[in-house]
Formats: C-alpha cells, structure tokens, sequence
C-alpha cells in the first residue's frame, strides 16, 4: 500500500474533514453526546466479550458468533469516531492522504466483516431452530471457525480491492470531505482524475455484499418462519422467537440505516442525509448491540450474577485473607 501511495501523482498531501456539522453552537454538546456514545460503545462491547471469554456456558457456537460481532463493533468504532470527535473541539480537523486511505480501508473491513458475521448468525440460527438434532454436528467448533475466518477473508479483500483502485486516482486541488470520515463516495467526488471505474467497482461490491448477504439472511429466516407455523408447542414457539428477536432487530438496523445512507441520487443535498443516517450504523448501532443481545439473554444475565459473584468474592479474600 505504501509503494502505492508513493507512486500516486496526486498533489494532495491531506484532506480536511467538514464534520457532522459546521454549527458552532451545536461543537459542544455534540461532543459531549459522542463521547458518551464512544464511552458506552467501548464498555459494553469490551464487557460482552469478557462475559463470553470468562463463561463456559456461553462457549457455543452463537455466542462465539457474538463475541466476534462485538469485536467488530469495538474495532471498527476506534477507526474514525475518536477522528470525528476531533472535529468538535478542533478548527479545522485535516487528515493525511496515507491516513485517509487507511481509515477507508478498515471502514469497508469492518462494514464487510460485520455484514458476512451477521449473516452467519442468521444460519447459525437456522440450523437451531429447523434442524436441532443436527446441530452439534452440523456447527462443530471447526465449521464456525471456518465461517468466520471466511467473513474476515471476504471483508479483507473487498476493503483491499476498493482502496486500491481509490490510491490509483489523482487529487489536485479540492481536499475538503464532507463527511465525518474517509468514505468511499465523498472521497470520489474530490478526484480529479475519471472515478467511473471506481464507482462501478464500488457498486458491485457493495451491491454484491448486501445482495448475497439479505438473500441467505432472508433464506433462513423464511424457514425459520415455516419451521415455526408447523410448531404446535407454544414453549417451543417462544422459545425459537425470543433467540432470533435480537437478531432480526440488530440487521434491521445495520442494514437499514445503510441502506438509507448509500442507496440514495448523489447530490449535495443528501450527502447531509447520507452523513446523517450513516451515524446510525457506525454509532448507535455498536452502541445498541450489547444491550440488545444483553437484555432479554438469560444465558447472558445468568453470566452477569455468575461475575458479579466471582469479583465480590475476589474482593472479600482480598479485605479478609
């Protein structure tokens, strides 16, 4: 990437970031707001990984899926909101050209990442609920090791092809990105060089990842749904909703709000909205998972008493040896 950066002819050496927004009087208690949100972003998905790393009754194979989503949310929350955070106490927030280009690529690894581990979670709950008796045999420790390992792969070769093709433009004059952060479409639109290709180019992959990944998610829970229409327990009815509630409204969110920020005429006008619903899935979105997956979780809350139990009784040896 650094051979890359150093053969680009451009003559912009850094970008400036305009922000969320450019109202002074809203600085202040916007970064007050995000530093909350960053701080609950951090906590909760640091504390849900070591809920699930401390209890062996949470080492299954959903929540190791679960454990992977946090670190996602975790990771790709420390790329650009401390940046954006910088934005409302700074007057004028600029980012170098090898940092801009670094920031974009682990923006799509992540967002790739994130997309293919949430539609691993949808098989991994087809198998639980239509093919029970399989299940053991079907995720073995293996397999979802392998799922996993191929949704990083994905994500790390999309992120690499798109930022590759992103340091072959040139930028002359225009280094002022509206948006927050390095993304892909506000940062086109500083080229000065044919972006045609590259916007082609982002368009198959990102339509291609949404696409595949609704298709299998839809897929499994159509029959999920069939496989539920046919219960006659009521139990196991409750049972089979309350574990697919949370994940239907995580990718509700995360695609949802991507999709209103990408899937929209580009025009200056709604870069504002595309800024502006894009907060949705790299802000609340991290922020909401823990407390979805956490809240109405019996495994998780159960993990929680059994925590809070072993630290109070660490303390107690420690005041009374």
């Amino acid at each position: 990437m650094k051979k890359i950066v150093k053969e680009n002819d451009s003559s912009v050496s850094e970008f400036i970031l305009m922000g969320l927004t450019d109202q002074p009087e809203l600085q202040l208690p916007l970064f007050v707001l995000f530093l909350v949100n960053y701080a609950a972003i951090v906590v909760g998905n640091m504390s849900l990984m070591s809920l699930i790393f401390l209890n062996s009754h949470l080492h299954t194979p959903m929540y190791f899926f679960l454990f992977n989503l946090s670190f996602i949310d975790f990771c790709y929350s420390c790329v650009f909101t401390p940046k954006m955070m910088m934005n409302f106490v700074l007057e004028q927030n600029t980012v170098s050209f090898t940092g801009c280009m670094t920031q974009l690529f682990f923006f799509c690894f992540f967002v790739n990442s994130e997309s293919n581990v949430l539609t691993v979670m949808a098989y991994d709950r087809y198998v639980a609920i239509c093919k029970p008796l399989m299940y053991n045999a079907v995720m073995l420790p293996r397999i979802c090791c392998l799922m996993i390992s191929g949704s990083y792969l994905t994500g790390f070769l999309n992120a690499m092809i798109l930022t590759v093709f992103m340091l072959r433009l040139n930028f002359c004059d225009s280094n002022i990105i509206n948006h927050y952060m390095c993304d892909i479409f506000p940062v086109l639109r500083l080229s000065c060089s044919s972006t045609y290709v590259n916007e082609l180019l982002s368009t198959a992959v990102v339509g291609t990842v949404i696409i595949s990944c609704s298709l299998v998610i839809l897929l499994s829970y159509a029959m999920i749904l069939l496989n539920i229409i046919q219960m006659s327990s009521t139990k196991g009815l409750s049972k089979a909703m309350s574990t697919c509630g949370s994940h239907i409204i995580t990718v509700s969110l995360f695609f949802g709000s991507g999709l209103l920020a990408y899937v929209k005429p580009s025009s200056a006008e709604t870069m504002g909205q595309g800024k502006f619903f894009s907060v949705f899935y790299t802000s609340l979105v991290p922020m909401l998972n823990p407390l979805i997956y956490s809240l109405r979780n019996k495994d998780v809350q159960l993990a929680v008493k059994k925590t809070m139990k072993r630290i109070t009784n660490s303390l107690n040896q420690l005041h009374y040896p």
